[in-house]
């Protein structure tokens, strides 16, 4: 009967078959019509019972792993970075930080961050940093330019003394000149202090990564993060038009895919990745990388680095990875990061599937970005901006930026975060280009497999979870270059529980996702592969 209700030509058939079983007077006074009435709306109702369960719908099943792509875990945690009762307000002790940032805006950020902190752990008034001119991007921004300083400076004022300028009568005093060492911790600082007997001044030349990621004081890590989070604000410029690029995004399509596609001209010379270039255009960043004095490796093969998962996502890997793992080619994708190595040939790579991609250079208006032209780290904090209010936040690359992004959006809740296994992505495409794979079911459910505990745990996309530590085997202070960076998951220090709910709530369902089982019609031979191949459907 299930066959028959699904099937409208089938009905006729059924109701000749049907009255030649009860006879054309019925059964008891009624009529045949009123018994077949009732037989067909009880099919119609279980079948709509059926559809309405999980288990059994392939629409439902659609809609939930909907859900799970756009979910946000962890609603039962919120920020927490208020200072303990035993933190003392700063003194002044007459003795002032000088500042040179360096890096791009983020590498930046957390620089500044971590000195606001080591001037609070040395206690010293902190000048308003100068930022990196020199770099790669050659940006002219002041601080004033790039970040609200007076929001800073106030903000702070009961950690450290802040000030815009070294007094006039420090101006000529002999300073020190100081490279701290890098991921250093509390009594590195302590020792530093020792500096003050002879200078009233210590001038820092460089801030990224001087301050450990781990094993800091309590308080000191929520200094951290309120100096991140709270203290270190764009400039209302930046502000204001972040906001309005997040608001017509809203208005075109309601929810948005930021995707950080690395696929740069920097970064695929920086990491020696030619794979699917040309011979001009691998030349081209061969020579790039020869000519840039602080890149100290010059010779890279590509071949390895793209096998060890080194290199980013092109556009067309990522436009399959999103497919692969269900987005609709309907979805509005936000490419934040610069221009991609190519132009917009390589780019309608990623069109082929995703037909909806802008940039801040199509959300906004000329005239809008006229403000920001030759200034690079402000067109990055503009794209920040639209990747932290994102629905989802995509990373094609590790980097600076993504992971400070991905740690903001943990301290504001959690929101979701794919980060591609590179490594395992390549060795699927490889596949492909050697003719073993094709694009298909079997490819989506390979992605979807290599990608269970990245995509599927709560614990992974962006939901709670401790810091990850160096690899075993690293040992000593090489050890600390592969911890998981304290911006990029400032949990537990400065994300808490709820008070109001004890227990970690989830979105309505969570998925923990093998295979998806809406592909179990395919050839059972090619899946054999795959371990397992059922979603399981767990509700909270």
């Amino acid at each position: 009967m299930l066959f028959v209700a699904s099937h409208g030509n089938m009905i006729p058939v059924a109701r000749v078959i049907f009255t030649c079983f009860t006879g054309y007077r019925g059964f008891h006074g009624y009529s045949v019509d009123f018994f077949w009435n009732l037989l067909t709306g009880l099919v119609v109702v279980c079948v709509g019972q059926l559809s309405a369960d999980p288990g059994t719908s392939k629409s439902k099943g659609k809609e939930g792993s909907d859900d799970l792509l756009w979910s946000t875990f962890s609603r039962s945690l919120q920020p927490c970075v208020k200072p303990s009762s035993r933190y003392a307000a700063p003194q002044d002790s007459g003795h002032y930080l000088t500042v040179r940032s360096n890096g791009g805006l983020n590498q930046m950020r957390t620089g500044i961050c971590d000195m606001v902190a080591v001037a609070r752990i040395m206690n010293a008034t902190l000048v308003i940093p100068q930022l990196d001119r020199k770099s790669y991007w050659k940006d002219s921004s002041t601080f004033s330019d790039i970040f609200d300083e007076l929001h800073f400076i106030r903000t702070l004022q009961g950690d450290v003394r802040i000030v815009k300028e070294l007094p006039k009568e420090m101006e000529s005093v002999p300073r020190a000149r100081k490279h701290f060492m890098t991921w250093s911790g509390i009594s590195y600082y302590k020792n530093m202090s020792g500096l003050w007997k002879e200078y009233q001044v210590i001038h820092v030349a460089k801030t990224d990564s001087r301050l450990a990621n781990n094993d800091l004081p309590l308080d000191i890590q929520r200094l951290r993060c309120r100096a991140l989070y709270q203290a270190l604000r764009f400039s209302p410029p930046i502000e204001n038009l972040g906001k309005k690029l997040v608001e017509r995004l809203r208005s075109y399509g309601g929810r948005y895919i930021a995707l950080h596609l690395r696929y740069e001209k920097d970064m695929l010379s920086f990491s020696g990745c030619t794979h699917g270039l040309s011979d001009a255009e691998a030349e081209e960043l061969r020579i790039m990388r020869e000519n840039t004095n602080h890149w100290k490796e010059k010779i890279i093969n590509s071949t390895e680095q793209r096998l060890g998962g080194l290199c980013p996502l092109s556009p067309k890997e990522v436009g399959l990875f999103l497919h692969a793992l269900g987005y609709p080619s309907s979805t509005l994708i936000y490419i934040a990061g610069g221009d991609v190595y190519g132009g917009s040939s390589r780019l309608r790579e990623l069109e082929s599937h995703f037909p909806n991609i802008v940039s801040k250079d199509t959300v906004a208006t000329a005239k809008e970005l006229e403000a920001f032209s030759d200034h690079d780290s402000q067109k990055a904090a503009l794209d920040f901006i639209v990747s932290v209010e994102s629905d989802v936040f995509i990373p094609s690359f590790s980097g600076n930026m993504a992971r400070a992004v991905e740690g903001h959006r943990r301290f504001l809740g959690h929101r979701m975060t794919i980060t591609p296994d590179r490594k395992g992505l390549f060795d699927l495409f490889d596949k492909m280009e050697r003719g073993e794979l094709e694009e298909g079911p079997l490819l989506s459910s390979l992605i979807k497999q290599i990608h269970e505990n990245r995509l599927f745990s709560p614990d992974r996309h962006g939901g709670p979870r401790k810091r990850g530590d160096a690899l075993p085997g690293i040992k000593g202070r090489n050890r600390f270059r592969f911890e998981e960076s304290f911006y990029e998951n400032p949990y537990p220090e400065c994300i808490c529980r709820s008070k109001k709910n004890g227990q970690m709530a989830t979105s309505k369902a969570t998925f923990k996702l093998k295979i998806s089982s809406m592909e179990t019609d395919y050839a059972s031979e090619q899946v054999k592969t795959i371990a397992k191949t059922k979603v399981t459907r767990i509700i909270s």
